[in-house]
């Protein structure tokens, strides 16, 4: 009888403790040098700009960040979630950066609670453990940017539902509400959750308490109340144009829908094994994906599973199915980070199917440890980490310091050269420091051209730079210009201009 309970003691104990160790592995993965390896472009100088005006400035918004197709706004949500980590940080970039982390340490957790939970711990171990040594879950956890947040909150509504659906606790529905708001403003793809939670709630579990409903529905005001005052008070602008990029986007291709909408839920459900899970090879994904699906198609036709289990597993299919889908609907192009509302799906279902086949004795147990290993090693050689620091963060803010100590303390303008950057990062800490450029305004505005300075600072980040003549509206909007001083910082060159003399 001691044994037995010694026995069963450690089959608690043993999950528990490899998840605390895959905890502390995921936590390190993301937050080892993360002030060196975090990205720190225009994205992120305009978002932590917007940031710091709010807590020095006291300039509230009610708009988030722009997106990057349709000239869309997002809620500002996650500007909100950004200050005190901010504010703590003292206006470092790196406070937001270590707050994503952080959710990210969250969604290793909430993967492995949603497995135990609903399956068993098994599953909890497998999916959690993928989870944090994905390499592409690695990088988009470790920098500050509104969809990196995303898979923690739409994993938080997948649990929450199946909290409702079976353990039948109605008071999660208020988390899911609030979620919800939360996620809308964080990216447009995850729009995809309003059919998702109908279909969980109304095809599964229908008879939820009015009061219920009611919480939930306050809930979701509380969260996505700033966007929607924005949009009252601008005449729903963003919501026009979501329609309208919406509609347009149909007709931009000259492909049928048909073929595309399958090329695309085709390329959508390999890439997301792929990119997430196998990382080895897309060919050998399609193989490890139809081993998964005839695994799991027998399992649900021939092995006796509890009602509950069986509920599990269709509300996971409805969120994957329900994703791919609305993923077909897009014609426009889809990139990784897309995929944050669909981030957790991949390691549930490898995690759902290797708990089966652990459970077909030694065999089984043997061929589970071989696939992980062999999936740890794919994923340890495409680690970030092993890839030298980018030292974005630190770069800008050199090139920001030299520009600070050209300006010597007067007036200057400032532009950037850059294939594809902005020049918020840079601005960023101008701004900081108490010297941010005067920002060159259109005649329209600045008939008398107050705006316009002695001394224009451009920094390049090209291969090739020539200002002189350059028609990006910083050099352009100052007037014809000579080239006083050049100097070469870090991996940029900085030009001092001014006035053409003849």
């Amino acid at each position: 009888m001691a044994k037995s309970k010694k026995s069963a003691n450690w089959k608690i104990y043993i999950p528990l403790l490899l998840f605390f160790g895959i905890l502390i592995l995921g936590a390190f993965l993301r937050l080892y040098r993360i002030n060196e390896y975090m990205t720190f472009l225009g994205d992120e100088g305009r978002d932590v700009l917007v940031v710091k005006r709010m807590i020095v400035d006291h300039k509230l918004t009610l708009l988030g960040p722009i997106t990057s197709v349709g000239a869309m706004y997002m809620g500002p949500i996650y500007y909100y979630m950004m200050a005190p980590f901010l504010f703590l940080w003292g206006l470092n970039p790196v406070g937001p950066a270590v707050m994503v982390a952080l959710f990210s340490i969250a969604t290793i957790y909430l993967l492995f609670r949603t497995g135990n939970d609903f399956f068993n711990p098994f599953t909890g171990v497998v999916a959690s453990f993928l989870y944090a040594i994905s390499p592409l879950t690695i990088t988009y956890g470790r920098s500050s940017w509104n969809p990196n947040v995303v898979p923690f909150f739409a994993l938080l509504i997948i649990y929450g539902l199946l909290k409702i659906i079976i353990k039948r606790e109605n008071r999660w529905l208020t988390v899911v509400a609030l979620s919800l708001g939360i996620l809308l403003q964080l990216h447009y793809v995850t729009f995809m959750f309003l059919p998702i939670i109908l279909a969980c709630l109304f095809l599964i579990r229908f008879r939820i308490p009015l009061k219920y409903y009611i919480y939930s529905v306050l809930g979701f005001l509380l969260t996505y109340s700033p966007f929607v005052l924005f949009e009252l008070r601008h005449s729903f602008v963003n919501t026009k144009a979501v329609f309208r990029f919406l509609v347009e986007e149909q007709h931009v291709h000259n492909v049928p829908f048909i073929i595309s909408f399958w090329n695309t839920v085709s390329d959508v459900f390999v890439r997301l094994f792929w990119r997430l899970v196998v990382i080895s090879d897309a060919d050998l994904t399609k193989i490890f994906i139809l081993f998964l699906a005839v695994l799991i198609y027998f399992y649900w036709n021939h092995v006796r599973m509890k009602k509950e289990q069986k509920a599990s597993i269709s509300v996971i299919g409805i969120w994957f199915i329900t994703g791919i889908i609305a993923f077909g609907i897009y014609r426009g192009v889809i990139y990784d980070y897309y995929f944050g509302s669909l981030f957790a799906v991949p390691f549930l279902i490898t995690g759902i199917a290797f708990s089966i086949i652990w459970q077909q004795r030694y065999i089984g147990k043997i061929a589970v440890v071989l696939v992980i290993i062999a999936l740890s090693f794919f994923n340890f050689q495409k680690n970030p980490l092993l890839i030298p620091p980018n030292n974005m963060l630190k770069n800008t803010e050199d090139v920001s310091r030299f520009v600070y100590k050209i300006a010597d303390g007067k007036p200057y303008n400032f532009a950037l050269i850059a294939l594809r950057n902005s020049d918020q990062a840079y601005r960023y800490f101008l701004e900081v420091w108490g010297r941010p450029p005067k920002v060159i305004e259109t005649p329209s505005v600045d008939p008398a051209r107050k705006t316009v300075t002695n001394s224009l600072i451009v920094v390049c980040e090209d291969k090739v730079c020539n200002p002189l003549g350059n028609p990006l509206w910083e050099i352009a909007g100052f007037g014809r210009a000579e080239i006083v001083k050049e100097w070469k910082v870090v991996t940029v060159r900085v030009f001092l201009l001014k006035h053409y003399q003849g």
